[in-house]
């Protein structure tokens, strides 16, 4: 047992209902200080097997259970985050340094939220019967099996319970692999399970690094879907792992997304959502780190965006006051300053920015914005997922669409403009899997949610969210014929 922040969170891994050992542990180790504050369980080959063995022998049980029952679940479970969603704030505040303030005012409820809005969804989710030439059809959406759910760091009970919710709401058992940077909130999520009646196996944890027990668990032919949020590299690495098993695949990758401001925009609205690409010290897929701004309003632009940004507090993410925190780990931290090193030696100019903050030290980097930056160049073509931007300038609406695809991402872009005209044209001509106009990050569970290009496959939430964790089926009755 672990206590962080005067919470008691369990070490080990949760398997069948049961907390399991391995014989060996990894360090958690705070980004707000450097501090460990935990030694968890490192599984591998055979914690994911186990994982998934419990999780097949609760199937059959939980696949019966009515709608009603496990909407009912869901629920409790909702009412358990919201019970402890001071505790699950500070944890997660101390396991990833994101802001207190937004897990307290919007991350913990989202989880709550998470839960209820696929167990009400359920209960809604159907299909009128059509008629084929006298055949009554009749669709339904029956529970698929194991689900392999692997999720990342920076938002780690947000994004987990995005995939868990749907999956239990379907009728499945899932096996969760969070971050080995940032476990804690998936342990403290079972005891919630737990009070909430869930029954045994039907939800896993297993904790570890991704070679040792995620491909196991992605490989295993028992697991019936895989659902991943990261990188683009390892993405490749569990499509190769299904690729034998045909395991179906979701998977919600990197972004490098443009935010397209046009001359017309209000400028005070542009410059407020540019500044907010800042949030969770840049380490937010969907941000729009690319600043496509018209050329007549470029120097204005970015005149008011330095005064704006300068106004952001960076320190302790446990202090309310606090705007921008740490970044998660000293390896990502090293890569991020990789970039910026080498887009200075290419030549982009650090309009703020362009370094650690020395006077926090640790894993504090400013934020950073670049200009003269060219359009082939890794700083505008890579995901940094930090708090870096580059700002780019275009004449017309024509090359603001070029530019704005010009990536092999299609995540998400934002647009500013005046006009709703060219709001309509440009968003059209837009790769990308959401799109805002004259907002950021307004996200309804409801709608479609995931990338085009090489920022995945799959689309999240709603119907489609049920699409994915379940197999669909048509039945066709005949006319008729019924004896008795």
């Amino acid at each position: 047992m672990a206590t962080v922040a005067d919470v008691t969170v369990h070490e080990g891994h949760w398997i069948g209902g049961e907390r399991v050992s391995s014989p060996v542990a990894f360090e958690d180790v705070s980004p707000i200080d450097g501090q460990v504050i935990a030694r968890v369980a490192r599984g591998g080959a055979e914690e994911a097997a186990a994982a998934v063995s419990a999780a097949e022998r609760a199937f059959p049980a939980w696949a019966r259970t009515t709608r009603e029952e496990r909407a009912r679940l869901l629920h409790a479970i909702a009412d358990g985050v919201e019970k402890r969603l001071e505790q699950l704030a500070i944890v997660e505040t101390t396991d990833n340094g994101a802001l207190l303030r937004s897990h307290l005012r919007g991350v913990m409820p989202r989880v709550a939220h998470n839960f209820r809005f696929f167990a009400d969804w359920l209960l809604t989710l159907g299909h009128d019967e059509f008629d084929t030439r006298g055949h009554r059809n009749h669709v339904s959406w029956d529970p698929a099996g194991v689900c392999a759910l692997i999720t990342p760091w920076n938002a780690p009970l947000m994004l987990a319970t995005w995939k868990i919710a749907p999956a239990l709401a379907a009728g499945n058992t899932v096996v969760l692999k969070p971050a080995e940077w940032t476990p804690l909130t998936a342990s403290l999520l079972a005891d919630i399970t737990v009070e909430a009646g869930l029954p045994d196996g039907v939800f896993n944890v297993v904790q570890g690094y991704g070679e040792e027990v995620g491909a196991p668990l992605v490989a295993d032919p028992r697991v019936r879907r895989i659902s991943f949020t990261g990188s683009v590299p390892t993405a490749r690495h569990i499509a190769a792992a299904a690729a034998p098993n045909l395991t179906p695949l979701s998977l919600e990758l990197g972004g490098k997304s443009p935010l397209i401001v046009f001359a017309d925009a209000d400028l005070d609205l542009a410059v407020d959502l540019a500044v907010e690409q800042y949030d969770n010290a840049g380490q937010v897929c969907l941000a729009g780190t690319r600043l496509l701004v018209q050329e007549e309003i470029a120097a204005e632009f970015t005149e008011r965006f330095v005064v704006k940004a300068a106004t952001l507090r960076q320190g302790d993410p446990r202090d309310l006051s606090t705007d921008i925190g740490p970044n998660i780990h000293r390896e990502h931290f090293a890569r991020i300053d990789g970039f910026v090193r080498r887009a200075v030696e290419a030549g982009a100019t650090p309009v703020i920015g362009g370094g650690p903050n020395t006077d926090l030290g640790g894993l504090y980097y400013r934020p950073t914005l670049f200009t003269g930056v060219a359009a082939d160049s890794e700083i505008v073509n890579e995901e940094v997922f930090g708090p870096v931007l580059t700002l780019q300038t275009f004449r017309t609406e024509e090359e603001a669409v070029e530019l704005a695809n010009s990536t092999r991402f299609g995540l998400a872009a934002t647009l500013a403009t005046g006009s709703p005209e060219r709001a309509e044209r440009v968003t059209a001509r837009l790769v990308a899997g959401t799109v805002w106009v004259n907002c950021f990050f307004v996200r309804d569970l409801q709608a479609p949610f995931g990338g085009a290009r090489q920022s995945g496959m799959g689309r999240e939430g709603g119907d489609w969210s049920f699409d994915f964790y379940c197999d669909v089926k048509n039945t066709v009755f005949a006319p008729g014929g019924w004896n008795g």
